[in-house]
């Protein structure tokens, strides 16, 4: 069977609402999408999400009608059916049909609400910086923290196989790196959020609940926090480890972090945090156009698929956001393709078959930077990839210097993740990653385990429900 040896977790599902809406859900966690093909653009967030494990996922397709279809997908993009109990693989002998799918290798991701992967872009860097101080929290038995050795992938270039500390997370859960590098922070097996600095040292630590998924690094009213989001609560913590706030969740309750702050909805709408308290915004201002992207502080990033995009924020009317057209566009959109903290990504129609992609501010709507020319089909399955640290970002072959919007086009080059100012990706056949204003990417292994990020100067490997912090080479 296509399923055979592979793990249950993390649990996947992929439902389609219409011909242009989806949803993705990770481990819990949601990842909305629109899409001119649904399909293919939920089918790159799970091979990307199989790319950082370096295993294939198993994953549950649901059609709008309610039909579903168990699937195997792998960290190139394609996908295998997972044969009925009849032992009769989909679409033959009378069996269930293969879900209908288009499949390639290096399968690439469209309009996502929100943005990929479990990666923190664009975030507000700039609210309070927190400063670690002792816990206020009560004192709880700590984790077994212990240097190790790490051999079971090629390790990332500029670091070494030496681990300085290592710790057990609880299976099903990834580690969070703090953008400033300064902690990282995961669940351990025991059901506590722990915190730790660079140096494997624990600041703080509490009690969750058994049913808790990947905490995050976000923020609530203007503070930087820890989050962590289970099937009753969305409970957080400030980063210095002071008692933390719970707000109770109703059943079927998603909450989704692409943006600077948490987006809560349900049935009954959709909310920003504040305090412990969750913020309706006003439904009848939604226009039934729109999709739901982001929170960022109390306000809700919406877009339209031809665009534009709008701000709403509790008690207060919809802003809308007119974009500005880049140089040598017609001035119409051809779509909205993507958002994250503080940006959105559009593609202009030009005179001809190409388009151009442009990275707009979300308040202003301004062009932040404009890249180079490509076919509709090329720009709309490029990557977003950019990193938490603020220092660099790719869309496809577009890498842009965060802090002056500088851009260089590499030809070849496809991003996967980014962490400690790198993107790393496929360069033609080959691993690679690039830096800001790096012209020609550093090639790798493409096996090579990407890190979830870099606290102080320590590579973050999960491997196997255990997280190495690598050393760099000694000298």
């Amino acid at each position: 069977m296509a399923d055979k040896g592979i793990p249950s977790w993390p649990k996947v599902t992929i439902r389609l609402y219409d011909a242009h809406n989806g949803e993705v859900k990770i481990a819990g966690r949601s990842h909305p999408v629109v899409d001119q093909d649904p399909r293919q653009a939920a089918l790159a967030i799970v091979a990307d999400r199989a790319a950082q494990l370096g295993r294939p996922i198993k994953a549950t397709a649901v059609e709008p009608d309610g039909s579903s279809w168990p699937l195997v997908i792998h960290p190139d993009g394609s996908v295998d059916a997972i044969a009925p109990e009849t032992g009769r693989r989909g679409g033959g002998g009378g069996g269930k049909p293969v879900w209908p799918v288009y499949v390639a290798i290096g399968v690439a991701v469209a309009l996502l609400a929100g943005t990929l992967t479990y990666l923190l872009v664009f975030r507000n860097r700039t609210p309070k910086e927190p400063e670690v101080v002792a816990t206020t929290l009560p004192p709880l038995p700590e984790p077994s923290i212990k240097p190790d050795v790490f051999n079971f992938r090629p390790v990332p270039s500029g670091w070494s196989n030496n681990a300085g500390w290592s710790v057990d997370v609880m299976p099903n859960t990834t580690p969070a790196v703090a953008p400033d590098g300064k902690q990282v922070a995961f669940i351990t097996p025991d059901a506590k959020v722990a915190v730790l600095d660079p140096n494997g040292k624990v600041l703080w630590q509490d009690k969750v609940n058994k049913s808790s998924k990947s905490p995050v690094f976000t923020t609530v009213d203007g503070n930087q926090v820890v989050a962590v989001v289970s099937d009753d609560y969305l409970s957080y913590w400030p980063r210095e480890g002071a008692t933390g706030k719970f707000i109770k969740l109703a059943s079927s309750t998603t909450v989704q972090f692409y943006g600077s702050s948490p987006l809560v909805f349900n049935k009954e709408g959709t909310f920003v945090v504040t305090g412990e308290s969750l913020r309706p915004i006003d439904a009848a201002q939604i226009p039934r156009r729109a999709s739901v992207m982001l929170a960022e502080g109390q306000q809700v990033l919406l877009a339209a698929y031809y665009g534009p995009w709008w701000l709403l924020e509790p008690d207060k009317p919809i802003a809308e956001v007119k974009p500005k057209s880049p140089p040598g566009s017609t001035g119409q959109i051809e779509r909205v393709v993507v958002a994250s903290a503080g940006r959105v990504l559009v593609l202009w129609k030009t005179k001809t078959e190409n388009v151009i992609p442009v990275v707009h501010s979300t308040k202003s709507g301004d062009p932040v930077a404009i890249c180079a020319q490509a076919t509709a089909s090329n720009a709309a399955g490029a990557k977003w990839i950019p990193d938490a640290e603020g220092k660099v970002a790719a869309w496809g072959t577009c890498v842009i210097s965060v802090t002056t919007n500088k851009i260089d086009t590499i030809a070849g080059f496809e991003p996967l993740s980014a962490a400690g100012g790198r993107v790393y990706g496929r360069y033609n056949t080959s691993g690679a990653f690039v830096t800001a204003g790096q012209k020609v990417p550093k090639s790798v292994d493409l096996n090579m385990a990407r890190p979830w990020g870099v606290a102080g100067n320590r590579a973050i490997i999960l491997h196997d429900n255990v997280i190495y912090a690598l050393n760099l080479p000694p000298g």
